[in-house]
């Protein structure tokens, strides 16, 4: 068919132009593939492409669409003169039920519209008339609706649109507060303004009315603000402006009229700012950028990041969404059983199905989401959207079985409860709902609602989500804040760690916290932990089903796990994500999403279902038989006092190698040398990477300041650099002796009284590794320093036994392992005879290797040779272990520990060799302190004089760090030979590699149970 022939038979006057909409619906679509050239319905298998059949339901036909493309469009015929807008108001109500399609087509045959709904992009149209389909570009641009239907995407976003229309606001907020004008009346009046420009931009406010006003270039600066004073008191009440009937907007936004006038660079901006598409801002991320635009301290955050609305989605699904469907599909299954005797629409049948549904909807209009913290509002958004989504499809549902569309959706803000401290995004919450829902309508077909437009949202609090305040001046004191009756809570607190509450937060409120809250949250929880408690008590008083926070990751932790233990005794952890990135004030963390309440859905941790999810939000998988709750694990006495933390300075006590070098050659009136009070300091880098070279002073944990001051050069420098900032301390005991550092571990220091080296992990690391350092280094304050020498001890904190309690007790900070000694080391049951307090205390004893074991274990024959096998001790295999536990258990011990100890030993070397190969390196003697014979100090290990620019890159790169990232075999090889020794001296005979760590884990929570004596 060409051009001619399509438009002389379809266009006006032409022989087809009698034919009603249901006569010339699928012929005038085929004649038009015809002429595109393009395939017709039922070209593609399956139901990807077909005319809509439509089912006979009471007499009646229904369909969604004429024609439906999966993934491309659905189309609407109408007959020529009918309603376009309604016929895309139809599609888009039965969007869900066609799959979403990117694309709405409406046509009545003497013009098609094309309006693009791609998900993140604003909405646009493409119409094309019949008398232009002569027009080869005309006919092109249709025939990408079967081609190339990605080709309609918009290139800006809706987030583009955001974020440009959040930065012209800032702009506008900081221009308006230069020249005096309060920050709360600024707020307030551009919040006003940004409702006008959406408002307007979806029709209603009549003739762009906002923009025309603010684009009146005759109006002087008086004349404008008070015509936005007026127009702003009318859409408050409703009525007449000028010659335009206001609707009345209501909802408290225009209650309270305050303009501040405006100068020219004031009117430009908001000239520019009417320029944008209002209508297609990002609800879901609006609130955060304008609060930042609005709220003076928080205007550095505008170019930050945020969260993504899909995270907030993963405690959305399971709290709300979720379970609402669960409650659906058995709702459906007993309206399909009534409709199923319905025989005419209106009957007794119809009547009982109707009342059914009806019921169904009252339940969506009762329920109620509560956001304690509900910042500007995007949990919120998020939670409504999901409601008004479920009625839809329950609507869409309903209507395939007979029932008849309801004439409105019971799901709005009235479903909505937020208590928010903050009072620019308390008000920013309230507008972010009214904006979300009027899109979400007309995006959906449903016309924005009238009288009022925006229901009264005083149900977002502007308050205290923990504590009220009672009496009047010193009888004044706090009490516990209530929270109004919820369905669920959902939200993202605070977050402030224990450490900073006081100063964010004021002494007398924390006090006044933790004392309301006392035997309930712990002494030293942070912010966040509050809200879960808060939570957990409603919950418990049945005034809230279930809840969905976000905490920091550490809510898993010890200072901060108590909180989840009583949750769990209380009720049920459902699902979880228990480390994931996320955007708090602009910054990035790493959080724990924690739904917990009365729920019977499957537990779900990080996206799998599982058996159960326990309160370190680990999880025993499906099918694992008994579970492996690690939280169970006890501190055991025989590690106790046998790892601390290194030393906290909290001060600048460090100096670089020159000025270290330069005082150890000074003399003091004291006779001693400065080798006295200065060493090399390691941090967690310089053991994963390579050591940045830097000693520290170090008057010990007791020097008092007369004797401090006869090393002069060292004190000197701390009086300068050190003092002034710890005289300034809260803690009276760092401001008395600011001459010694903030934690000096007079515990540790007493325990390595003696030995020449100790062993060492860094706190917060990609890898879980173990080292051993010559005593004369000081450990900085984020390593953990366990005061032991030997080879077997290094050996068991590095095999994979070990390993893999650390990984499972301990927490995260962003995607890296934490060693928290308490959780981890303290409850790790070490083999037997080979515990901490079993080598506490106790000088080593070489083996022939250079291996070190303690010395107090028995006497014992040599070391078997090695099994060629399984590379254990030949007197380690299986057949053999038996009968060694038959012999003395000192002689079994001893045999265990040079096994571990010799293997530990030989990873260590290989290790160094590979982090300091001699064929790259020299060791040169550290410098000898003045009236001392030779150097306390380990040798410096230096590139070799003349190595090539290649090598010498090549060996910076040689760090823990990258060793572990490649994992070498010859290193894999060392630790499964370290692990087979270990397993050994644990008594597993069936050990391989191959051994799952959930049955490690199981073993070693039997032991520490067994000897924690529970």
């Amino acid at each position: 068919m060409t051009p001619a022939e399509f438009i002389a038979k379809w266009g006006p006057g032409g022989p087809a132009a009698h034919l009603n909409e249901e006569q010339g619906a699928q012929s005038h679509f085929l004649d038009l593939c015809e002429l595109l050239d393009v395939p017709k319905p039922g070209a593609l298998p399956g139901e990807e492409y077909l005319f809509e059949r439509q089912s006979l339901v009471l007499g009646e036909a229904r369909g969604y669409a004429d024609v439906f493309y999966r993934d491309h469009f659905a189309w609407e015929n109408k007959a020529p003169g009918k309603n376009l807008d309604a016929a895309l108001r139809q599609l888009q109500q039965y969007s869900l039920a066609l799959a979403n399609p990117p694309l709405l087509v409406v046509c009545d045959r003497l013009a098609i519209r094309i309006h693009t709904q791609f998900n993140g992009h604003p909405s646009e149209t493409h119409t094309v008339r019949i008398e232009q389909l002569d027009l080869p570009d005309q006919r092109a641009l249709l025939r990408r609706l079967w081609l190339e239907p990605e080709s309609f995407r918009p290139r800006q976003t809706t987030r583009d649109i955001t974020e440009a229309a959040a930065k012209s606001f800032a702009t506008l907020a900081d221009q308006l507060r230069r020249r005096g004008h309060g920050a709360e009346k600024v707020a307030h009046f551009l919040t006003q303004c940004l409702f006008c420009f959406f408002a307007e931009d979806v029709d209603l406010l009549p003739g762009r009315m906002f923009e025309r006003l603010v684009g009146n270039r005759h109006l002087t600066s008086d004349r404008l603000t008070q015509g936005l004073a007026n127009l702003f008191a009318t859409m408050g009440e409703g009525g007449l402006y000028g010659a335009d009937d206001i609707p009345w907007f209501n909802g408290g936004l225009f209650a309270h009229v305050d303009v501040p006038k405006l100068e020219i660079i004031d009117i430009t901006e908001l000239r520019n700012a009417a320029a944008l598409n209002w209508s297609a801002i990002d609800v879901s991320i609006f609130g955060t950028l304008f609060e930042r635009g609005l709220d003076p301290a928080k205007r550095s955050q505008l170019g930050a990041h945020y969260t993504d609305p899909a995270t907030i989605a993963r405690i959305i699904e399971p709290v709300i969404t979720r379970p609402l469907l669960q409650v659906w599909e058995q709702t459906m299954q007993e309206i399909r059983a009534l409709a199923a005797k319905i025989k005419k629409n209106g009957d007794a049948a119809y009547r009982k199905t109707h009342t059914r549904f009806v019921q169904w909807l009252e339940a969506l209009r009762a329920y109620r989401v509560l956001d304690p913290a509900c910042g500007s509002g995007n949990f919120l958004f998020l939670g409504l959207k999901a409601l008004k989504d479920i009625e839809l499809l329950s609507i869409t549902q309903a209507a395939t079985l007979g029932l008849d569309r309801e004439q409105d959706l019971v799901t709005g803000p009235h479903n909505l409860l937020g208590i928010e401290l903050n009072e620019y995004a308390a008000e920013l919450a309230r507008v972010s709902v009214w904006i979300g829902e009027i899109q979400w309508r007309i995006a959906h077909g449903y016309p924005p609602k009238l009288n009022p437009v925006l229901e009264p949202l005083d149900q977002i609090e502007c308050r205290d989500a923990l504590l009220a305040w009672q009496g009047e001046g010193e009888a004044r004191h706090a009490v516990e804040a209530t929270w109004p009756t919820a369905t669920v809570a959902v939200g993202n607190p605070p977050f402030i760690g224990d450490k900073w509450m006081r100063g964010e937060l004021g002494d007398a409120y924390v006090d006044a916290l933790r004392a309301t809250y006392a035997g309930r949250v712990p002494g030293g929880a942070d912010f966040v932990t509050f809200w879960f408690e808060q939570a957990r008590q409603a919950i418990a008083q049945q005034t809230l089903h279930a809840a969905g926070l976000v905490a920091t990751n550490s809510i898993r932790q010890r200072g901060n796990r108590p909180v989840l233990e009583q949750i769990a005794r209380a009720t049920r952890i459902f699902e979880a994500w228990a480390d994931e990135p996320w955007v708090n004030e602009g910054a990035a963390v790493r959080v724990s999403l924690v739904c917990f309440g009365r729920s019977t859905q499957p537990a779900r941790l990080d996206g799998n279902e599982v058996a159960q999810i326990f309160t370190d939000l680990k999880a025993q998988p499906l099918g694992a038989g008994a579970a492996v709750d690690l939280t169970l694990a006890r501190p055991l006495a025989e590690n106790a006092d046998a790892s601390y933390f290194g030393l906290c300075l909290a001060g600048p006590f460090k100096v670089d190698a020159a000025q270290a070098a330069q005082w150890l050659r000074l003399p003091n009136p004291n006779g001693r040398p400065n080798s006295d009070v200065l060493k090399p300091i390691y941090n967690g880098r310089d053991i994963t990477d390579r050591w940045s070279g830097h000693w520290v002073v170090d008057f010990g944990a007791r020097m008092q300041e007369a004797e401090a001051t006869l090393y002069e050069a060292p004190f000197e420098y701390v009086r300068q650099h050190v003092r002034a900032k710890r005289m300034q301390n809260r803690r009276a005991a760092r401001a008395q002796n600011w001459w010694r550092h903030g934690e000096a571990r007079p515990g540790l220091r007493t325990q390595w009284a003696g030995l020449g080296h100790y062993i060492a992990t860094v706190e917060t690391a990609k890898h879980r590794l173990f080292v051993r350092m010559p005593i004369a280094l000081a450990p900085e304050h984020r390593l953990i320093v366990i005061p032991r020498e030997d080879h077997a001890t290094l050996g068991m904190l590095s095999s994979r036994m070990h390993v893999v309690w650390a990984l499972a007790r301990g927490g995260t900070l962003e995607d890296r392992p934490v060693y928290n000694t308490s959780q981890i080391f303290e409850t790790f049951p070490f083999p037997a005879h080979l515990t901490p307090a079993d080598t506490a205390h106790q000088r080593t004893e070489a083996l022939p290797s250079g291996a070190l074991i303690p010395a107090g274990l028995a006497e014992a024959s040599a070391q078997p040779a090695p099994d060629s096998k399984t590379k254990q001790p030949a007197a380690l295999t299986n057949r053999a272990n038996a009968a060694i536990n038959t012999i003395a258990p000192s002689i079994a011990t001893r045999q265990h520990a040079s096994a571990i100890a010799e293997a530990a030993h030989r990873l260590d070397q290989l290790r160094q060799h590979w982090l300091n190969p001699p064929e790259w390196t020299r060791r040169v003697p550290e410098v000898v302190p003045l009236g001392l014979a030779a150097s306390p100090y380990p040798d410096r290990i230096e590139p070799r004089p003349g190595l090539s620019e290649a090598d010498a890159k090549a060996l910076q790169k040689r760090t823990l760090t990258n060793l572990y990232n490649l994992r070498p075999g010859w290193l894999a090889q060392a630790h499964e030979t370290l692990d087979a020794a270990v397993a050994a001296a644990y008594g597993w005979a069936d050990y391989t590699p191959e051994l799952p760590d959930a049955e490690i884990l199981r073993r070693l929570l039997a032991l520490n149970l067994e000897r924690a004596g529970g």
